[in-house]
């Protein structure tokens, strides 16, 4: 039997088969097959896979989630490999800013094995592991990557052309600012101090207003023809409500929307550029402080000879995303009236991007519903949620911080 029908045998046993019966027979036949040419054509349907969940929207950084939400470590590696693989296809095209970013976060920018004919040889000494158990993992991964299904893009595949915005502010002080801005949220993630962490996330969140606000009156007065776009953030478990509400909280105090999909654990943040940046950088820092506050607070419970369970936690959680939320919100809203007194103009200006916004995503999200929040039963939780997003006043705006400044 030549080693392509080899292949296509094994991926027909244990991919398109139901139950996990063809998995040993589909395994067993690639054990069996020449090596080097198994491991060549399995790369080729791989690639073929990969390119498929790209064009029902899927990008790097959501496969990876759902292999490493579904199977293990290895599978993700393997993963990384396949998308590697397939990036070669793209080698002279432009991509997307954030999907060469995915692409370096899963180190799959290029192949590391050489030639094609290597990569079998090359996979079993990475993983240290024998054909059989390989040929497993590989076909593991086949049958999730043909089964995903399609889901609301957010930016063109690989090959496609993309919406390039017109010169900005921020191509001379963006990566200043966000400079600053990552500076301020790691010194808020670094001290032990509540009130301190506190006062650096609001400074923080001030910049990004601002910031915000000078890109919006360019683009205005530009007639850029700047648009909303949109981006996925994972919502990992445990707590992931709690992660989905404190999310949706960075999200509408940087004028975007959230909309979470629990199935597979993302939430797609709709908005301006400038505020995906910004709302990608606050939830990171918000999730790390709020993590850390819990820690302190369970530990203290415990301390008192108090047990907590993850009701404890799940409520402390929530209690710090909806506190932390309406903070934030205050925090734009009292920018914002600053800059309104400065220029008139304002209001209007984002009313219009506001519409923008909302238009999108209604159309990528024709249908979606509200979620009640569930398993909030720990008092004790919820009090100290709120008390650690609530134990220093925000700073108050000073004068307005120009990108470049």
């Amino acid at each position: 039997m030549e080693p392509v029908e080899q292949v296509e045998k094994a991926v027909a046993a244990a991919v398109y088969a139901e139950g996990d019966a063809g998995l040993d027979l589909g395994a067993s036949l690639l054990a069996a097959a020449p090596w080097p040419e198994a491991g060549r054509e399995l790369l080729r349907r791989g690639e073929e896979f990969v390119r498929r969940a790209w064009e029902r929207g899927w990008q790097p950084a959501d496969v990876a989630r759902m292999v490493r939400r579904e199977l293990d470590d290895r599978h993700v590696r393997l993963a990384a490999d396949l998308i590697a693989a397939e990036n070669r296809r793209y080698a002279r095209a432009r991509l997307a800013p954030r999907w060469e970013a995915q692409l370096r976060d899963l180190e799959a920018t290029e192949a590391w094995w050489g030639s094609d004919e290597a990569y079998a040889d090359a996979l079993a000494g990475r993983e240290k592991a024998d054909r059989f158990s390989l040929a497993t993992v590989l076909l593991e991964l086949f049958r999730l990557l043909i089964r995903l299904p399609a889901i609301e893009p957010v930016g063109p595949p690989p090959g496609e052309p993309m919406h390039v915005t017109a010169p900005s502010a921020g191509d001379h002080g963006e990566p200043r600012m966000l400079t600053r801005i990552r500076a301020l949220l790691a010194k808020a993630e670094a001290t032990d101090y509540p009130q301190e962490a506190e006062a650096l996330t609001g400074k923080a969140q001030e910049l990004m207003a601002r910031h915000s606000i000078d890109e919006a009156l360019l683009a205005a007065r530009g007639h850029t023809g700047d648009t909303p776009t949109a981006c996925r953030i994972g919502v990992d478990a445990p707590y992931e409500t709690a992660k989905a509400i404190l999310l949706d909280a960075a999200a509408s105090a940087n004028r975007c929307r959230a909309v979470w999909n629990s199935s597979f654990g993302f939430s797609t943040v709709v908005g301006f550029e400038p505020d995906l940046e910004s709302v990608e950088l606050l939830y990171t820092s918000l999730l790390v402080q709020g993590t850390s506050a819990m820690t302190r607070a369970e530990a203290a419970q415990r301390a008192g000879g108090r047990k907590r369970t993850k009701a404890f936690r799940q409520a402390f959680l929530t209690a710090y995303a909806s506190r932390v939320g309406h903070r934030l919100s205050e925090a734009t809203e009292h920018v914002t009236a600053e800059e309104e007194q400065t220029d008139g103009s304002l209001l209007p200006v984002l009313a219009a991007r506001d519409v923008a916004v909302e238009d999108r995503t209604e159309r990528m999200f024709p249908e979606t519903t509200s979620t009640r929040v569930r398993g909030v039963t720990d008092h004790a939780g919820w009090e100290h949620g709120t008390a650690a997003a609530d134990r220093a006043d925000m700073p108050r705006a000073r004068r307005p911080i120009r990108p470049g400044n």
